[in-house]
């Protein structure tokens, strides 16, 4: 490897020194380091070589692009999350499609079969019981299923801890079901 002789160096001190003088070199031993360690992680969840060699470039430049945002206090940790959420996203993106309609909630709208009209109607009463959600849960529903945003990257928009979006996004989706269903109801 050749950046052996910066060994003594710690990863905070090679993000320090990124930060202060934005000398990419810094940033390729930090990134350098964890090569191996993200690759195993992007091919335990993807399950495909190529894929994971892909995932793995992916989550470098998710890494540059956020590494200015905000402080890392636990820079192999946080690198490791990245490349989960990356790889939790890439499996949601292959389950679902960009669509509203399949955006996780239709299970709980209509179990059964839809005709065209009854899912255009379904989606009418989602557009509807959306501004009815309290603030936070509508946000964290909204970036999650609609944007297709990790709880890491709503976390960071918002300002919610992580736990705090994960129940937003929970409990919105549970008052959208009783939203609708009542609409349904009414119908």
């Amino acid at each position: 490897m050749a950046n052996d002789n910066y060994n003594h160096i710690t990863d905070n001190d090679l993000l320090d020194r990124y930060r202060k003088d934005g000398n990419n070199h810094w940033l390729g031993i930090f990134l350098e380091r964890y090569t191996l360690l993200l690759f195993g992680v992007c091919l335990k969840y993807l399950k495909n070589e190529e894929e994971a060699k892909d995932a793995v470039q992916q989550v470098f430049v998710k890494a540059i692009q956020e590494l200015g945002k905000y402080p890392i206090y636990y820079p192999k940790s946080w690198l490791y999350k990245v490349a989960c959420n990356h790889c939790l996203m890439k499996i949601r993106d292959r389950k679902t499609t960009v669509s509203i309609e399949h955006t996780g909630f239709e299970e709980s709208i209509e179990p059964t079969a839809e005709t065209p009209q009854l899912k255009e109607q379904n989606l009418v009463w989602l557009e509807q019981s959306l501004p009815a959600l309290q603030r936070d849960q509508r946000t964290c529903v909204t970036l999650f299923y609609l944007e297709k945003k990790s709880y890491q990257e709503i976390s960071m928009a918002t300002g919610l801890s992580l736990l705090q979006v994960k129940s937003h996004i929970q409990n919105g989706k549970r008052n959208l079901r009783i939203l609708i269903d009542k609409k349904r109801k009414e119908a």
